[in-house]
Parts: C-alpha cells; sequence; structure tokens
C-alpha cells in the first residue's frame, strides 16, 4: 500500500498548521500589496530501481502536479482571520514495491491515487486572538497530524509523508483521496499547543476511479479521530528548532481482520472475503530536535528526529513502528539549503499477519518460519538548484520484505537494494491581485 503525500512545494510546508503553501518571506501574509490570493503550482517525480534483491529487477517512476490556491478572506471580504484553501492534483506512473520488490510500503512515497483529484476544499478560521485554529471541509489527516517538513527530504514511504505504521493499523485518511473532516489546534501558552480532528473513513473515496468531486456519505464506514498535545517552537527568533508530541488515534470505522474470513477461516487461503471488524486504537511519540547550529542566522545545523508508535486495541497487522533518523543542513561551503539525511524504521509484524503469511506459504510446500520484522532505511542527498528546483538521489535497503505482493512464494523475499531519484520543481509562491 502506498499513501505518499506530496502536499506542493516540499520545502515550503508547515503542515502542522495546515496545508497551506508558505510564500517566500518578501511575499508573507500580510506584507504591503498583498491581495490575499496565493498561489502554487510544482511538480514532483520519483524514479526507483532495485539494483539488487526483490523479485526480480525492474524500474518504475511515478509523479505528480500539484496545483494550490488560499484566499485570504479578511483582504478579500472583510472575514478577519478566515483562509479557503484549495488543492487539486494529478499523479501518474507506476509503484516499483508492487511490481518488482513484494512488500506493501511503497519506495516512491509519491505513488497512490493516480488521477486528477479535488485534494483539498476547506475554510480555515483563525479566532482568539489567532490562539485557536478551526478548519472543515474536504481534505486528509495525513496532512494535520504525524507529519513534518523533514520526514519528506527521503523519498521512501515508509517516513514520506508520515510514518507508514499509522496507515497499516488504521483507517488514517492519506493525500490526496479527499473526505469531509474537522479540526481544532489550540494555543495553550508559549509553544505549547493541544489540536485534534475527526476525518470521515469512506473506502469509495480510495478507489481509482474516484476524483474527490463525489460529496456524498454513502459509503462511509466510519470516522477516524486523531489527537495530540505537543511543543512547537521554530522560526528565526529560536536557536534550535524543535517540535515534540505525543497523541494517538480512535479508529470507529471498520476495517478487514487481518488473518480471518467471513466465515472464521483464513482468508488468504480460502479465497473469500476477509471479516470485518469495527473499531481501533493507538498510540505515538515523536519529535524532531535540532542538535547544531552553528549561526543562527543560517539554516545549518544537525536535526535528530524519531517515531515510536503501537497499537492499543483491534486486530492488526502490526504491533509496533519505531523509526530514528538524523539530517544535516548545509554540510557544503554556500549550500545551506542542501541537506544530508540517514533514516531507518523498523515494522513489527502481529500474531495474526504471521498466522496469514504462514498459512500462505503451508499451501506451496514452503517454510513456516517468516520474520517477524521489516526494515527500511534511507540515505539521501537534497540538492537545491536555484530557487525552484530540488534533486534528491537516494539509496534505499530493505531487510526482510514483507511479501504481501507474492503471499504464496515459498520461501523470503531477497533483500532489496534500491536506486532512487526524487526531485521537485516548484514555481514560486506569487500574489495575484482579484479583480476590481
Amino acid at each position: 500500500m502506498a499513501v505518499g503525500c506530496g502536499v506542493g512545494p516540499a520545502a515550503a510546508q508547515d503542515l502542522a498548521a495546515g496545508p497551506a503553501t508558505v510564500p517566500p518571506p518578501q511575499q508573507q501574509e500580510g506584507s504591503r500589496g498583498d491581495p490575499g490570493i496565493r498561489l502554487a503550482l510544482g511538480y514532483t517525480g520519483e524514479a526507483a530501481t532495485n539494483v539488487r534483491g526483490g523479485l526480480h529487477r525492474d524500474a518504475a517512476y511515478a509523479g505528480q502536479v500539484y496545483l494550490g490556491v488560499d484566499a485570504d478572506l479578511g483582504r478579500l471580504a472583510g472575514v478577519d482571520g478566515g483562509t479557503l484553501h484549495l488543492a487539486v492534483t494529478d499523479r501518474h506512473g507506476s509503484n516499483l514495491s508492487a511490481i518488482a520488490i513484494g512488500n506493501n510500503t511503497s519506495v516512491q512515497e509519491i505513488w497512490g491515487t493516480q488521477n486528477v483529484h479535488l485534494a483539498i476544499l476547506t475554510y480555515e478560521q483563525r479566532l482568539l486572538h489567532d490562539r485557536l485554529t478551526v478548519e472543515a471541509g474536504r481534505s486528509q489527516a495525513n496532512l494535520y497530524f504525524l507529519n513534518a517538513p523533514v520526514y519528506c527530504q527521503f523519498q521512501t514511504n515508509s517516513a514520506c509523508g508520515n510514518p507508514t505504521f499509522i496507515f497499516k493499523v488504521s483507517n488514517f485518511t492519506y493525500f490526496p483521496a479527499s473526505s469531509w473532516m474537522a479540526r481544532a489546534r489550540l494555543s495553550l501558552g508559549g509553544t505549547v499547543y493541544a489540536h485534534a480532528g475527526v476525518f470521515e473513513v469512506n473506502p469509495d473515496r480510495r478507489r481509482p476511479g474516484d476524483h474527490g468531486i463525489a460529496f456524498g456519505t454513502g459509503g462511509a464506514t466510519g470516522v477516524i479521530i486523531p489527537y495530540e498535545l505537543g511543543i512547537a517552537a521554530d522560526g528565526a527568533s529560536v536557536r534550535r528548532p524543535h517540535h515534540y508530541a505525543i497523541g494517538g488515534w480512535l479508529d470507529h470505522a471498520d476495517y478487514d481482520d487481518p488473518l480471518r474470513d467471513d466465515q472464521g477461516g483464513i482468508a488468504i487461503t480460502s479465497g473469500r472475503p476477509a471479516a470485518i471488524r469495527h473499531g481501533r486504537s493507538g498510540w505515538f511519540a515523536r519529535f524532531d530536535q535540532m542538535l547544531t547550529r552553528p549561526d543562527p542566522t543560517s539554516l545549518r545545523g544537525l536535526t535528530l528526529f524519531g517515531v515510536a508508535m503501537t497499537n492499543i486495541e483491534g486486530r492488526t497487522s502490526e504491533t509496533h513502528f519505531l523509526e530514528l533518523g538524523l539530517s544535516y543542513a548545509g554540510l557544503l561551503p554556500g549550500r545551506e539549503r542542501d541537506t544530508l539525511g540517514f533514516v531507518i524504521n523498523d515494522q513489527r509484524f502481529s500474531d495474526l499477519a504471521l498466522g496469514a503469511m504462514r498459512a500462505a506459504r503451508r499451501t506451496t510446500g514452503g517454510s513456516a518460519e517468516v520474520p517477524r520484522h521489516q526494515y527500511m532505511m534511507e540515505l539521501a542527498y537534497g540538492a537545491q538548484l536555484g530557487p525552484a528546483v530540488r534533486l534528491s538521489p537516494n539509496l534505499q535497503y530493505i531487510v526482510h520484505p514483507d511479501q504481501s505482493g507474492a503471499p504464496l512464494r515459498p520461501r523470503d523475499i531477497p533483500d532489496a537494494l534500491v536506486l532512487g531519484l526524487k526531485f521537485t520543481v516548484d514555481a514560486p509562491a506569487w500574489l495575484v491581485r482579484p479583480a476590481r
């Protein structure tokens, strides 16, 4: 399963605050002459080839066109603190993990919902002197929760745009497959905040033919409620920016049992539909902390980040997820917007998932010894080539691919070494004067 984020200009996002693209400093909202409309246009492409391991050697390419519009209703219509957000995507290409590796976590985070899609249509209102932000409309949970700009310095979907565990153990909604939502974020003083949301779970919105403009709720099976309490300290005045958060999710929606079918047998061998269950929950803790910043006026420095996640209730295919990474900005003189990063994560499979894998192997006379952990890692260098182009060659390595793409294979899939290339071309955010 690939659930890539790929939201607009990756280097200029503040996804914890909302999906809007942040314009350059000279064009920030509220600057002199700002007419109140911001446009963003970008393209992201991701190529990958497994030079060793997997099911067989192959190559794949996936890409996305992104168009976003933010309208400041304070300047346009006198509604102070109000903003309209709109975004449309056009995705294309193929998924190397599906066609050549055999695991269910893509090495190209941009892949998923491969069509023209209305991704965002929301109204945001800031209240209480900007201490409270509320937003409602059609969007996705992964834009606002369990997200950080440092994650998408990488191409692997195990880290970018969100830790992959949340999509394996819940109905956490993902970009660009939009559904009805509402959220609220409250500043509790200083750098402390509380944040919660409710998002419609509707399997119809994830179908390949859905374009995001079917606003009905007839196919909905429930809602998912993510929440967090955190500390966010960033901006030019902070010497070592950092973010810490603890939280969780309540998934009040239907899901497929990872082992049993609708008659109590083992679904992977019976061929019958999976049994339908309802309700899951889990918790997470995450952080990113800049450790060194030799020059407070520069972006240069070393950042450490990490995530820990586990399920609490429900029948899930995984039981925990651990991730740790490092990113250094400005390693080379005169290249302070370049980044060198490494990330590694561990997905631990549940007894239910292992039971399904073992049952499938027995049907082919294969070994019942199935690895419990899948480890995914990436080493990436991001080169900023002028204000609009970013080029990120990367090396990815997968230890114990989970075999979900080839469940009847009688033996383990060989560990995979993947050569990748991610690039973005982003037209700078610009302001357009409304018609008079």
